[in-house]
């Protein structure tokens, strides 16, 4: 969301610039960005696993090789996160993630990977995966960039942290971003992670959904009239009529392109939904995951055949919104929400599984 990316952004920028001239060393480890929507302590992240709806605790036995996540705040969110999560059961998890940030530092057209070792969390630190480096070692240089001022600014990823060590307390990640990119850039680096990856199955002799899965991080619309940095963002207008026509079409998007057997044509066809043609840079349908998504998704999806020789499949666990679904109380173990909810602000969220 725009306010919150605004709030990041400000708090940041200072302790950023002043970390580039640092030594390497002094950045092995991400900070925290989001200590407002998501949790910084323990007790805090126990709080909410109490309050989350008994509903969003169904034990999953099928171990997901893929999902979509949201990154909204876990007061709107934490249900569908810990939900949507349960079903990664994996030792390692590909974290993709959005590039919110990407303008800032011109990053466009190729993936970002960090050098960080571990990530703070809510239950203390996170290891990043060693499989990480050997990923870079193949990928050729074209494809991706190192940069950790963009990795730390970021906020998409570290909410998925803490209910993945819920899963497994020994659990280690390999994030990365996807800022502005073609339809065909995606394609292209699909194709060689997906490459590269399998070959570190083989090599390592990794199982797909056992031992390696992939989190696709996403929030749907963005809607409304007010605090989107000026931009009227309500199409459909901002009573309840216009709201019932942007989740009608975000339920379109993901029951055309995200549901059911994956192929190449559903996944561009997101991209046509939510980027405008003639400009890849600009939104058509304001989904900020409209490069994790496509990205995120052709890798798994070619990765899967690689291994099994057949296509993924999506399954809806859950569509959402900021105003329709209950709210979890935070405000009382100092935590609060970095955006309104209501008519003229609000943001969709879905968790969708893949095998």
């Amino acid at each position: 969301m725009s306010v919150k990316i605004t709030l990041i952004f400000i708090v940041l920028v200072v302790s950023v610039s002043c970390t580039l001239d640092r030594p390497k060393e002094s950045l092995r480890t991400r900070k925290l960005v989001d200590t407002v929507g998501f949790t910084q302590y323990k007790w805090q992240l126990d709080s909410i696993l109490n309050r989350i709806d008994i509903a969003d605790f169904k034990s999953i036995d099928t171990a997901y090789t893929a999902v979509i996540c949201p990154h909204d705040d876990y007061k709107y969110a934490a249900g569908l996160f810990n939900k949507t999560l349960s079903g990664i059961k994996a030792k390692t998890v590909i974290l993709i993630g959005v590039a919110h940030r990407a303008r800032n530092f011109n990053l466009e057209n190729k993936l970002i990977f960090g050098s960080f070792k571990d990530w703070k969390s809510a239950n203390g630190f996170i290891k990043v995966s060693p499989l990480r480096d050997k990923i870079l070692q193949k990928l050729k240089n074209s494809t991706f960039i190192v940069h950790d001022s963009m990795m730390q600014l970021e906020h998409s990823l570290e909410a998925i942290n803490p209910f993945l060590q819920k899963n497994d307390p020994t659990v280690e990640i390999l994030p990365l971003l996807v800022p502005y990119m073609t339809f065909e850039n995606m394609q292209d680096f699909s194709d060689e992670m997906s490459k590269v990856v399998f070959e570190l199955l083989e090599d390592n002799n990794l199982q797909l959904g056992k031992d390696i899965a992939i989190v696709i991080s996403n929030d749907a619309i963005h809607y409304g009239d007010e605090d989107w940095g000026s931009k009227n963002m309500a199409p459909f207008g901002v009573d309840s009529l216009g709201t019932d026509k942007a989740i009608s079409l975000d339920k379109e998007i993901i029951d055309n392109c995200l549901i059911g057997e994956i192929s190449d044509h559903k996944i561009k066809m997101f991209n046509s939904y939510t980027v405008q043609e003639n400009n890849f840079k600009e939104y058509k349908w304001t989904w900020c995951g409209r490069y994790s998504v496509p990205f995120g998704l052709l890798f798994a999806n070619k990765l899967n055949v690689l291994v099994l020789g057949k296509e993924l499949k999506g399954s809806l666990i859950d569509y959402r919104t900021t105003i329709h679904n209950k709210h979890i109380k935070v405000e009382d173990i100092g935590m609060g929400v970095t955006a309104k909810a209501n008519q003229h602000h609000w943001v969709g969220f879905t968790g969708i599984s893949f095998n």
